[in-house]
């Protein structure tokens, strides 16, 4: 996740969305009081690789702590800490109402059948489970938050979500929206795309049952983005 004060936008971080690739690409714009949260050590070494800065300002201040923080800091020795995949409803209280309204915030979807699929072989693929099947029924979505991250009280808090199958338009509407002269460019290390080993059509993948078992699962996300 990112916040940049310079720019004046809010990048919420996805899951299965290539929204790390996205994050470091934008990173480029971010300054030392912005808002980085932390990814993992070796995408980190991509970002920084690229010259651009690294996880910054995601401590939250403690006066925007809550009581169960608090015992968390006094009990753990826990800071409470902004994190990549966290949703709308958790970061307007530690930035305010003000800068959510006014910076231009968004986020990417992706097809959900092809973003199940990726999921699986991220979580262990057929060594792993038996089917992807199984992984489903064992609650493997789960994990995704999707609708819930970029809602509150079940209403869009974003001004746009891109589709992960557009992505290089969604980059120049992106960059036009922000006042950028310059294009957004993605890193051209891959990352994480070596988890799925089954790189055919979702529906040569899918049965008809786990197609239906998806779209119960992700109805929401279908129908917010026309899948």
């Amino acid at each position: 996740m990112l916040v940049c004060h310079k720019y004046k936008f809010i990048f919420f971080k996805t899951q299965k969305t290539a929204s790390t690739s996205i994050e470091i690409a934008l990173s480029s714009l971010c300054s030392e009081e912005d808002i980085i949260t932390p990814i993992s050590k070796n995408d980190e070494k991509v970002r920084q690789s690229l010259g651009y800065l690294g996880p910054r300002n995601y401590k939250v201040p403690f006066v925007k702590y809550s009581k169960s923080d608090i015992v968390d800091l006094v009990l753990k020795g826990k800071r409470r800490e902004l994190y990549n995949h966290i949703s709308c409803e958790e970061l307007i209280p530690v930035i305010g109402d003000k800068i959510f309204k006014d910076y231009y915030k968004f986020c990417f979807e992706r097809n959900p059948y092809e973003k199940a699929i990726s999921l699986f072989f991220h979580e262990g693929g057929y060594e792993r489970w038996t089917s992807l099947k199984k992984f489903i029924a064992q609650g493997g979505l789960k994990i995704i938050k999707g609708y819930d991250q970029y809602t509150v009280n079940n209403i869009v808090a974003v001004d746009d979500i891109f589709k992960y199958e557009d992505i290089p338009t969604a980059l120049d509407t992106i960059a036009k929206k922000i006042g950028l002269q310059q294009k957004i460019e993605l890193p051209k290390t891959k990352l994480k795309s070596q988890f799925r080993k089954d790189k055919r059509p979702f529906d040569e993948v899918l049965s008809e049952e786990e197609k239906d078992l998806i779209s119960t699962i992700w109805a929401r996300e279908i129908k917010l983005m026309e899948y």
